[in-house]
Protein backbone atom coordinates (compact mmCIF):
# COMPACT_ATOMS: atom_id res chain seq x y z
CA UNK A 1 0.00 0.00 0.00
CA UNK A 2 0.88 3.64 -0.87
CA UNK A 3 4.26 2.75 -2.25
CA UNK A 4 4.20 6.02 -4.55
CA UNK A 5 3.48 8.03 -1.52
CA UNK A 6 5.93 6.33 0.39
CA UNK A 7 9.16 6.92 -1.65
CA UNK A 8 8.19 10.20 -2.76
CA UNK A 9 8.47 11.48 1.26
CA UNK A 10 11.64 9.00 1.79
CA UNK A 11 13.65 10.57 -0.85
CA UNK A 12 12.57 14.00 0.06
CA UNK A 13 14.21 13.04 3.44
CA UNK A 14 17.45 11.69 2.00
CA UNK A 15 18.08 14.25 -0.21
CA UNK A 16 17.74 16.68 2.32
CA UNK A 17 19.90 14.84 4.70
CA UNK A 18 22.77 14.85 2.16
CA UNK A 19 23.01 18.82 1.75
CA UNK A 20 23.43 21.76 3.59
CA UNK A 21 20.08 23.27 4.34
CA UNK A 22 20.19 26.53 1.88
CA UNK A 23 17.16 27.79 -0.03
CA UNK A 24 18.38 26.77 -3.35
CA UNK A 25 19.07 23.39 -2.63
CA UNK A 26 15.86 23.43 -0.51
CA UNK A 27 13.99 24.76 -3.52
CA UNK A 28 15.45 21.72 -5.90
CA UNK A 29 14.44 18.56 -3.52
CA UNK A 30 11.39 20.63 -2.83
CA UNK A 31 10.70 20.79 -6.86
CA UNK A 32 11.32 16.91 -7.25
CA UNK A 33 9.30 16.52 -4.08
CA UNK A 34 6.40 18.23 -5.78
CA UNK A 35 7.05 16.00 -9.09
CA UNK A 36 6.76 12.89 -7.08
CA UNK A 37 3.67 14.10 -5.26
CA UNK A 38 1.22 14.44 -8.52
CA UNK A 39 2.46 11.29 -9.51
CA UNK A 40 1.08 10.08 -6.71
CA UNK A 41 -2.42 11.61 -6.98
CA UNK A 42 -2.11 14.36 -4.39
CA UNK A 43 -3.66 16.99 -5.13
CA UNK A 44 -2.11 20.86 -5.82
CA UNK A 45 -3.57 22.24 -2.82
CA UNK A 46 -2.19 19.52 -0.49
CA UNK A 47 1.53 19.55 -2.28
CA UNK A 48 0.95 23.77 -1.88
CA UNK A 49 0.90 23.19 2.25
CA UNK A 50 3.55 20.30 2.62
CA UNK A 51 5.88 22.43 0.36
CA UNK A 52 5.15 25.58 2.48
CA UNK A 53 5.64 23.87 5.83
CA UNK A 54 8.37 21.69 5.01
CA UNK A 55 10.13 25.16 3.74
CA UNK A 56 9.11 26.95 6.96
CA UNK A 57 10.39 24.63 9.17
CA UNK A 58 13.86 23.93 7.16
CA UNK A 59 14.68 27.28 5.98
CA UNK A 60 16.99 28.81 9.16
CA UNK A 61 17.11 26.17 11.22
CA UNK A 62 20.38 25.21 12.86
CA UNK A 63 19.89 21.38 12.90
CA UNK A 64 22.98 18.92 12.85
CA UNK A 65 23.81 17.44 9.54
CA UNK A 66 23.21 13.29 10.68
CA UNK A 67 20.21 14.97 12.30
CA UNK A 68 18.29 16.74 8.95
CA UNK A 69 16.53 13.51 7.65
CA UNK A 70 14.81 12.61 10.78
CA UNK A 71 14.11 16.48 11.50
CA UNK A 72 12.65 16.06 7.86
CA UNK A 73 10.58 13.22 8.41
CA UNK A 74 9.35 14.51 11.64
CA UNK A 75 7.92 18.16 10.32
CA UNK A 76 6.51 15.81 7.08
CA UNK A 77 4.72 13.67 9.67
CA UNK A 78 3.65 16.85 11.39
CA UNK A 79 2.42 18.41 8.18
CA UNK A 80 0.29 15.24 6.60
CA UNK A 81 -0.69 15.30 10.76
CA UNK A 82 -2.59 17.84 10.80
CA UNK A 83 -4.16 18.07 7.54
CA UNK A 84 -6.31 15.18 9.21
CA UNK A 85 -6.40 16.98 12.72
CA UNK A 86 -7.89 19.64 10.63
CA UNK A 87 -10.85 17.94 9.10
CA UNK A 88 -11.74 15.85 12.50
CA UNK A 89 -13.12 13.45 12.95
CA UNK A 90 -16.59 11.80 13.45
CA UNK A 91 -18.40 8.76 15.74
CA UNK A 92 -21.22 7.50 13.56
CA UNK A 93 -22.22 5.55 16.63
CA UNK A 94 -22.42 8.58 18.45
CA UNK A 95 -24.45 10.37 16.41
CA UNK A 96 -27.11 7.77 16.15
CA UNK A 97 -27.53 7.46 19.54
CA UNK A 98 -27.93 11.11 20.05
CA UNK A 99 -31.09 10.89 17.23
CA UNK A 100 -32.29 7.62 18.84
CA UNK A 101 -33.19 9.80 21.57
CA UNK A 102 -35.49 11.93 19.79
CA UNK A 103 -37.52 8.65 18.73
CA UNK A 104 -36.65 9.19 14.81
CA UNK A 105 -34.58 7.35 12.54
CA UNK A 106 -30.67 8.38 11.56
CA UNK A 107 -30.98 9.32 7.51
CA UNK A 108 -27.43 8.11 5.90
CA UNK A 109 -27.13 9.21 2.29
CA UNK A 110 -24.50 7.41 0.14
CA UNK A 111 -23.64 9.25 -3.00
CA UNK A 112 -21.11 8.40 -5.79
CA UNK A 113 -20.37 6.98 -9.67
CA UNK A 114 -20.80 3.74 -10.69
CA UNK A 115 -18.33 1.07 -10.39
CA UNK A 116 -16.91 2.66 -7.08
CA UNK A 117 -18.74 0.30 -4.63
CA UNK A 118 -20.94 2.39 -3.57
CA UNK A 119 -23.67 -0.30 -3.10
CA UNK A 120 -21.42 -2.66 -2.04
CA UNK A 121 -19.92 -0.26 0.80
CA UNK A 122 -23.96 0.46 2.02
CA UNK A 123 -23.80 -3.23 2.88
CA UNK A 124 -20.91 -3.32 4.81
CA UNK A 125 -21.99 -0.40 6.90
CA UNK A 126 -25.58 -1.82 7.21
CA UNK A 127 -23.53 -5.41 8.78
CA UNK A 128 -21.19 -3.08 10.84
CA UNK A 129 -24.50 -1.62 12.17
CA UNK A 130 -26.06 -4.60 12.24
CA UNK A 131 -23.55 -5.97 14.77
CA UNK A 132 -24.13 -3.13 17.00
CA UNK A 133 -27.58 -4.16 17.46
CA UNK A 134 -29.39 -1.15 15.49
CA UNK A 135 -32.55 -1.98 13.48
CA UNK A 136 -31.80 -1.25 9.78
CA UNK A 137 -34.20 -0.51 6.77
CA UNK A 138 -32.24 0.36 2.98
CA UNK A 139 -33.86 2.44 0.36
CA UNK A 140 -33.45 1.33 -3.44
CA UNK A 141 -33.01 4.81 -4.40
CA UNK A 142 -31.11 3.84 -7.54
CA UNK A 143 -33.98 3.55 -9.88
CA UNK A 144 -31.79 4.67 -12.78
CA UNK A 145 -28.83 1.74 -13.21
CA UNK A 146 -30.38 -1.91 -14.76
CA UNK A 147 -29.69 -4.12 -11.76
CA UNK A 148 -29.30 -1.69 -9.07
CA UNK A 149 -32.39 -2.97 -7.23
CA UNK A 150 -31.50 -6.51 -7.74
CA UNK A 151 -28.01 -5.90 -6.64
CA UNK A 152 -29.02 -4.36 -3.42
CA UNK A 153 -31.94 -6.61 -2.65
CA UNK A 154 -29.58 -9.49 -2.68
CA UNK A 155 -27.16 -7.75 -0.06
CA UNK A 156 -30.35 -7.23 2.08
CA UNK A 157 -31.38 -11.01 1.84
CA UNK A 158 -28.09 -11.98 2.64
CA UNK A 159 -28.12 -9.37 5.74
CA UNK A 160 -31.71 -10.31 6.27
CA UNK A 161 -32.82 -6.49 6.01
CA UNK A 162 -35.99 -5.13 5.52
CA UNK A 163 -35.58 -3.31 2.10
CA UNK A 164 -38.09 -1.02 0.37
CA UNK A 165 -37.93 -0.61 -3.32
CA UNK A 166 -40.43 0.71 -6.00
CA UNK A 167 -40.07 0.27 -10.09
CA UNK A 168 -37.10 1.03 -12.00
CA UNK A 169 -37.74 5.12 -13.28
CA UNK A 170 -39.75 5.91 -10.50
CA UNK A 171 -39.02 9.10 -8.49
CA UNK A 172 -36.16 8.12 -6.17
CA UNK A 173 -37.31 10.98 -3.43
CA UNK A 174 -40.54 8.82 -3.34
CA UNK A 175 -38.48 5.83 -2.33
CA UNK A 176 -36.76 7.17 0.19
CA UNK A 177 -39.29 9.05 2.17
CA UNK A 178 -41.36 5.86 1.77
CA UNK A 179 -38.20 4.52 3.59
CA UNK A 180 -38.28 6.91 6.18
CA UNK A 181 -42.40 6.19 6.83
CA UNK A 182 -41.14 2.36 7.30
CA UNK A 183 -38.58 3.06 9.41
CA UNK A 184 -40.69 5.17 11.69
CA UNK A 185 -43.75 3.09 11.69
CA UNK A 186 -41.65 0.59 13.04
CA UNK A 187 -39.35 2.32 15.25
CA UNK A 188 -35.94 1.27 13.34
CA UNK A 189 -32.76 2.93 13.65
CA UNK A 190 -31.78 3.28 10.75
CA UNK A 191 -31.98 4.18 6.85
CA UNK A 192 -29.41 3.43 4.80
CA UNK A 193 -30.32 5.31 1.13
CA UNK A 194 -28.46 4.21 -2.08
CA UNK A 195 -28.34 6.26 -5.13
CA UNK A 196 -28.30 6.55 -8.21
CA UNK A 197 -24.40 6.16 -9.41
CA UNK A 198 -24.00 9.13 -11.40
CA UNK A 199 -21.27 11.40 -12.97
CA UNK A 200 -20.26 14.37 -11.57
CA UNK A 201 -20.40 16.58 -14.70
CA UNK A 202 -24.67 15.32 -15.21
CA UNK A 203 -26.18 18.46 -13.75
CA UNK A 204 -29.72 16.21 -14.26
CA UNK A 205 -28.39 13.60 -12.07
CA UNK A 206 -26.92 15.78 -9.98
CA UNK A 207 -30.49 17.44 -8.94
CA UNK A 208 -31.88 14.58 -8.31
CA UNK A 209 -29.79 14.22 -5.28
CA UNK A 210 -30.24 17.42 -4.34
CA UNK A 211 -33.97 16.25 -4.28
CA UNK A 212 -33.91 13.40 -1.86
CA UNK A 213 -31.57 15.44 0.04
CA UNK A 214 -34.81 17.97 -0.24
CA UNK A 215 -37.38 15.56 0.48
CA UNK A 216 -36.04 13.54 3.06
CA UNK A 217 -33.42 15.95 4.65
CA UNK A 218 -30.45 13.12 5.93
CA UNK A 219 -29.13 13.29 8.80
CA UNK A 220 -25.19 11.89 6.97
CA UNK A 221 -23.96 12.20 3.69
CA UNK A 222 -20.96 9.82 2.92
CA UNK A 223 -19.48 10.08 -0.59
CA UNK A 224 -17.69 6.62 -1.56
CA UNK A 225 -14.34 6.90 -4.08
CA UNK A 226 -12.39 4.39 -5.82
CA UNK A 227 -8.75 4.74 -4.04
CA UNK A 228 -7.18 3.54 -7.49
CA UNK A 229 -9.51 6.00 -9.84
CA UNK A 230 -6.76 8.27 -8.12
CA UNK A 231 -7.03 12.22 -9.23
CA UNK A 232 -10.23 11.42 -10.90
CA UNK A 233 -12.11 10.17 -7.39
CA UNK A 234 -10.49 14.00 -6.03
CA UNK A 235 -12.22 15.66 -8.74
CA UNK A 236 -15.05 13.61 -8.05
CA UNK A 237 -15.62 14.41 -4.42
CA UNK A 238 -14.51 18.09 -5.04
CA UNK A 239 -17.82 18.16 -7.16
CA UNK A 240 -19.88 16.23 -5.29
CA UNK A 241 -18.93 18.28 -1.50
CA UNK A 242 -19.87 21.62 -3.68
CA UNK A 243 -23.53 20.31 -4.83
CA UNK A 244 -24.22 17.48 -1.43
CA UNK A 245 -21.63 18.85 1.47
CA UNK A 246 -21.29 15.65 2.75
CA UNK A 247 -20.05 15.07 6.14
CA UNK A 248 -17.39 11.59 5.14
CA UNK A 249 -16.03 9.73 2.83
CA UNK A 250 -15.45 5.60 2.10
CA UNK A 251 -12.54 4.97 0.01
CA UNK A 252 -13.02 1.58 -1.54
CA UNK A 253 -10.22 -0.80 -2.72
CA UNK A 254 -7.68 0.70 -0.47
CA UNK A 255 -5.71 -2.33 0.38
CA UNK A 256 -4.51 -2.57 -3.57
CA UNK A 257 -3.83 1.47 -3.56
CA UNK A 258 -0.14 1.88 -4.30
CA UNK A 259 -0.16 5.87 -4.64
CA UNK A 260 -2.03 6.72 -1.44
CA UNK A 261 -2.87 10.11 -2.42
CA UNK A 262 -6.60 10.11 -2.46
CA UNK A 263 -7.01 10.13 1.30
CA UNK A 264 -4.65 13.08 1.83
CA UNK A 265 -6.27 15.41 -1.38
CA UNK A 266 -10.11 14.23 -0.76
CA UNK A 267 -9.71 15.56 3.13
CA UNK A 268 -7.51 18.50 2.24
CA UNK A 269 -9.74 20.07 -0.42
CA UNK A 270 -13.45 18.96 1.22
CA UNK A 271 -12.07 19.47 4.88
CA UNK A 272 -14.07 16.56 6.07
CA UNK A 273 -12.50 13.49 7.72
CA UNK A 274 -12.41 10.10 5.69
CA UNK A 275 -14.57 7.13 7.94
CA UNK A 276 -13.67 4.17 6.34
CA UNK A 277 -11.71 2.43 4.03
CA UNK A 278 -12.29 -0.88 1.87
CA UNK A 279 -10.27 -3.67 2.15
CA UNK A 280 -11.78 -6.94 0.93
CA UNK A 281 -14.83 -8.28 -0.63
CA UNK A 282 -16.40 -9.25 2.66
CA UNK A 283 -19.10 -7.39 4.60
CA UNK A 284 -16.41 -7.36 7.49
CA UNK A 285 -13.74 -5.69 5.32
CA UNK A 286 -15.04 -2.26 6.29
CA UNK A 287 -11.85 -0.63 8.72
CA UNK A 288 -12.04 2.92 10.52
CA UNK A 289 -9.54 4.90 9.11
CA UNK A 290 -6.85 5.60 11.42
CA UNK A 291 -4.75 8.96 10.80
CA UNK A 292 -1.50 6.65 13.33
CA UNK A 293 -2.03 3.51 10.80
CA UNK A 294 -1.59 5.70 7.38
CA UNK A 295 1.26 7.53 8.71
CA UNK A 296 3.10 4.60 9.77
CA UNK A 297 2.13 2.72 6.51
CA UNK A 298 3.67 5.84 4.61
CA UNK A 299 6.64 6.41 6.85
CA UNK A 300 7.88 3.33 8.85
CA UNK A 301 7.78 2.94 12.43
CA UNK A 302 6.46 5.37 14.57
CA UNK A 303 8.82 4.48 17.47
CA UNK A 304 9.61 7.10 18.87
CA UNK A 305 7.85 9.76 17.45
CA UNK A 306 5.06 11.45 19.37
CA UNK A 307 2.59 12.43 16.47
CA UNK A 308 0.29 14.67 19.04
CA UNK A 309 3.58 16.64 19.96
CA UNK A 310 4.69 17.57 16.65
CA UNK A 311 0.99 18.53 15.82
CA UNK A 312 1.00 20.30 18.73
CA UNK A 313 4.07 22.34 18.40
CA UNK A 314 3.13 25.85 16.95
CA UNK A 315 4.24 27.03 13.59
CA UNK A 316 6.70 29.33 12.85
CA UNK A 317 5.49 32.53 11.61
CA UNK A 318 6.79 36.16 11.05
CA UNK A 319 5.50 38.59 13.35
CA UNK A 320 2.77 41.14 11.88
CA UNK A 321 4.16 44.39 10.88
CA UNK A 322 3.08 47.38 12.38
CA UNK A 323 2.29 49.80 10.39
CA UNK A 324 3.64 53.33 12.12
CA UNK A 325 1.66 56.62 12.53
CA UNK A 326 1.89 58.75 8.93
CA UNK A 327 4.05 61.85 9.71
CA UNK A 328 3.97 64.96 7.26
CA UNK A 329 7.26 66.19 6.10
CA UNK A 330 6.36 69.84 4.90
CA UNK A 331 9.77 69.77 2.28
CA UNK A 332 7.64 67.09 0.37
CA UNK A 333 4.64 68.36 -1.41
CA UNK A 334 2.87 64.98 -1.61
CA UNK A 335 -0.41 64.86 0.58
CA UNK A 336 -0.32 61.25 0.72
CA UNK A 337 2.85 61.41 2.63
CA UNK A 338 3.88 58.96 4.85
CA UNK A 339 0.52 56.90 4.04
CA UNK A 340 0.82 53.41 2.24
CA UNK A 341 -1.09 52.68 -1.12
CA UNK A 342 -3.56 50.19 1.30
CA UNK A 343 -4.31 52.42 3.34
CA UNK A 344 -5.37 55.26 1.24
CA UNK A 345 -7.37 52.34 -1.00
CA UNK A 346 -8.80 50.71 2.00
CA UNK A 347 -10.07 54.12 3.32
CA UNK A 348 -11.41 55.12 -0.18
CA UNK A 349 -13.42 51.76 -0.87
CA UNK A 350 -14.88 51.84 2.66
CA UNK A 351 -16.05 55.44 2.59
CA UNK A 352 -16.51 55.31 -1.22
CA UNK A 353 -14.49 58.37 -2.15
CA UNK A 354 -13.50 58.81 -5.82
CA UNK A 355 -10.41 60.23 -6.41
CA UNK A 356 -9.29 63.16 -5.84
CA UNK A 357 -9.20 66.23 -8.51
CA UNK A 358 -7.22 69.18 -7.20
CA UNK A 359 -4.60 69.72 -4.73
CA UNK A 360 -7.09 70.57 -2.30
CA UNK A 361 -9.03 67.43 -2.28
CA UNK A 362 -6.07 65.86 -2.23
CA UNK A 363 -5.08 67.51 1.06
CA UNK A 364 -8.14 67.30 2.83
CA UNK A 365 -8.59 63.67 1.70
CA UNK A 366 -5.11 62.31 3.49
CA UNK A 367 -6.28 64.92 6.31
CA UNK A 368 -9.42 62.34 6.92
CA UNK A 369 -7.26 58.99 6.22
CA UNK A 370 -4.32 60.03 8.85
CA UNK A 371 -7.70 60.76 11.61
CA UNK A 372 -9.17 57.58 10.51
CA UNK A 373 -5.27 55.67 11.22
CA UNK A 374 -5.03 57.01 14.50
CA UNK A 375 -8.82 56.10 15.47
CA UNK A 376 -7.59 52.24 14.79
CA UNK A 377 -9.03 52.24 10.96
CA UNK A 378 -12.65 51.99 12.29
CA UNK A 379 -15.24 50.46 10.02
CA UNK A 380 -17.96 52.60 8.53
CA UNK A 381 -21.50 51.18 8.57
CA UNK A 382 -22.42 52.55 5.88
CA UNK A 383 -19.38 50.69 3.81
CA UNK A 384 -20.31 48.08 0.75
CA UNK A 385 -19.56 45.07 1.55
CA UNK A 386 -20.60 43.64 -1.33
CA UNK A 387 -17.94 45.92 -3.27
CA UNK A 388 -15.05 44.26 -5.54
CA UNK A 389 -11.84 45.52 -3.97
CA UNK A 390 -9.29 45.91 -6.87
CA UNK A 391 -7.29 48.25 -7.71
CA UNK A 392 -7.96 47.81 -11.76
CA UNK A 393 -11.02 48.94 -10.72
CA UNK A 394 -9.52 52.66 -9.79
CA UNK A 395 -7.80 52.65 -12.87
CA UNK A 396 -10.70 52.09 -15.32
CA UNK A 397 -12.72 55.13 -13.07
CA UNK A 398 -9.67 56.65 -13.94
CA UNK A 399 -9.35 56.25 -17.52
CA UNK A 400 -12.83 57.40 -18.07
CA UNK A 401 -12.51 60.90 -16.21
CA UNK A 402 -9.61 61.36 -18.31
CA UNK A 403 -11.50 60.87 -21.96
CA UNK A 404 -14.24 63.27 -20.76
CA UNK A 405 -11.61 66.19 -19.68
CA UNK A 406 -12.35 69.41 -21.20
CA UNK A 407 -9.17 71.35 -22.18
CA UNK A 408 -9.01 73.12 -18.94
CA UNK A 409 -8.38 69.63 -16.81
CA UNK A 410 -5.95 68.48 -19.42
CA UNK A 411 -3.87 71.59 -18.65
CA UNK A 412 -4.27 71.22 -14.87
CA UNK A 413 -3.30 67.63 -15.54
CA UNK A 414 -0.28 68.58 -17.76
CA UNK A 415 1.35 71.17 -14.77
CA UNK A 416 0.21 68.16 -12.10
CA UNK A 417 2.12 65.87 -13.48
CA UNK A 418 5.29 67.84 -12.54
CA UNK A 419 4.91 67.35 -9.25
CA UNK A 420 5.83 64.55 -6.82
CA UNK A 421 3.19 62.49 -6.95
CA UNK A 422 1.87 58.96 -5.60
CA UNK A 423 -0.56 56.63 -4.16
CA UNK A 424 -2.99 54.22 -6.22
CA UNK A 425 -5.01 56.65 -7.66
CA UNK A 426 -3.13 57.71 -11.00
CA UNK A 427 -3.45 61.38 -10.28
CA UNK A 428 -0.64 61.38 -8.06
CA UNK A 429 2.08 58.95 -9.36
CA UNK A 430 5.24 60.23 -9.66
Amino acid sequence: MFDNLRNAFSNAAKSLGEKELNEKDIEEILFELELSLLESDVASEVIDSIKTDLKNNLIGSKVAKNEIEKFVKDSLISSISSLFDAAGTVDLFEKINEKKKTGNPFLILFVGINGTGKTTSLAKVAHMLQQAKYSIVVAAADTFRAGAIEQLREHTNRLNLKLVAQNYNSDPAAVARDAVLYAKSHKMDCVLIDTAGRMQTSKNLMEQIAKITKVVNPDFKIFVGDSLAGNDTVNQAREFFEHVKFNGSILTKSDADARGGAALSIVKITSTPVLYVGVGQEYADLKPFDKETFLETVFGSLSGVDIKKISSEPKLTPEPKLTPEPKIDSSVSDPFAGITDADIFNYSELYDIPPPENDNEAIQLGTKIRDWIKQGRPKSEESKTDKKTKFDEFDEHLSKKEEINDGKHKQDKEEEKSKKKRGVFGFFKK
